[in-house]
């Protein structure tokens, strides 16, 4: 094929991609329409979204990968990962990148987002007493929290690979994962319920009268320690997910170099700290840096079981109380970057650990 009718036959390919292109945006512009004005039954509405959403995705791919492929081969081979990625990255864009522009944008306005007052709010942060308790009880929960997930997880990992009971064990310590944060601030309400005056129907303060002791209202006056019995919620619930990722990473250490310890005379306890840690040393890191995410931004749990009242706000929940309540656009945009630049260098971190075991 000569020079020139290379350049035609990639002419047609550009005209295909592009009028694939068109007819998928006209395609799905118009069903996006048809639901947005639709007048039909609400479960009719939600089935049929659902297929669309199906077959739309289908189709999608399987248009733009044709278009694609009616380029010279060593264009179509450049393209097809695009293809494939494209619609990843333009819907993450549009729902991550872009509300974070915004979000950053409306930091340096005031409460309407009418006046300009450039790092106002940022210095505001720094003599906001609310916040500094906010600031506080986040570290709490990163430190107690996640050093108390990461070691329970491991200890149950090894305990429950020893046991003759694994599967069930890990099953019953993996089954708060399957419930959302929201489900389980309600659950631990009902344990740590106080009604004073009355009979009490709360599971924890139920098991303190019958060993003789006073009920007490758990989340509400006991400050600081309400912090510690909310933690205990995270701890209950992530447990279970460090146990699985540290149970796979230990299963990975080859049994002929425990075996050769054995035999040399090392006790489990040497074998434990001299030979597992180090080996499972990066999932450790990995799982605890993944632990900390959650921990910096705890939101449902506190929003459930206290509001954030009693001394038990943290930044998540006073970003909502100002965005949401208060209506304050600018300090409450302020506030969920200073959490956007404190998760990021944990996720970067994270990221990191993973390029090195070669996940990506």
């Amino acid at each position: 094929m000569n020079t020139q009718a290379k350049t035609k036959f990639s002419l047609i390919a550009v005209l295909l991609f592009v009028a694939v292109l068109l007819l998928n945006l006209l395609v799905h512009g118009v069903i996006f329409w048809f639901f947005r004005d639709s007048t039909l039954n609400p479960l009719l509405t939600a089935l049929f979204a659902v297929l669309w959403g199906v077959a739309g995705v289908y189709l999608l791919y399987l248009s733009f990968s044709w278009a694609a492929e009616q380029f010279p081969e060593h264009i179509s081979r450049r393209i097809l990962p695009f293809v494939f990625i494209g619609p990843a990255v333009l819907l993450l864009g549009w729902l991550l990148v872009l509300p974070a522009l915004r979000t950053l944008y409306l930091s340096f306005f005031n409460a309407s987002s009418d006046k300009f007052v450039g790092l106002g709010n940022y210095l505001a942060i720094f003599s906001d007493r609310l916040l500094a308790t906010a600031l506080r009880n986040n570290l709490l929960w990163v430190f107690v929290g996640t050093l108390a997930c990461v070691a329970f997880g491991l200890l149950i990992a090894i305990l429950a690979d020893r046991s003759s009971y694994e599967r069930i064990a890990k099953s019953i310590i993996f089954m708060p994962m399957a419930i959302s944060f929201v489900a389980a601030g309600v659950i631990w309400k009902f344990v740590y319920y106080y009604q004073p005056g009355t009979e009490q129907i709360g599971l924890l303060n139920a098991i303190v009268i019958a060993f003789g002791g006073e009920p007490q209202a758990w989340v509400t006056m006991l400050q600081p320690w309400n912090n510690f019995f909310l933690i205990i919620i995270l701890i209950w619930m992530q447990t279970g997910f460090a146990m699985v990722i540290f149970s796979a990473a230990i299963k990975g250490v080859p049994d002929d170099i425990l075996e050769a310890a054995r035999v040399d005379g090392a006790g489990e306890i040497r074998i434990f700290f001299r030979i597992i840690i180090p080996y499972i040393s990066t999932t450790l890191l990995t799982v605890t840096t993944t632990i900390i995410v959650f921990t910096l931004k705890i939101f449902d749990v506190v929003m459930v079981m206290t509001g954030g009242q009693y001394d038990t706000e943290v930044v998540a929940t006073q970003f909502y109380r100002q965005f949401f309540m208060y209506r304050n656009f600018g300090y409450g945009s302020t506030l969920a970057i200073v959490l956007l630049i404190a998760v990021l260098p944990v996720i970067y971190f994270n990221l990191r650990q993973i390029r090195k075991q070669g996940g990506f």
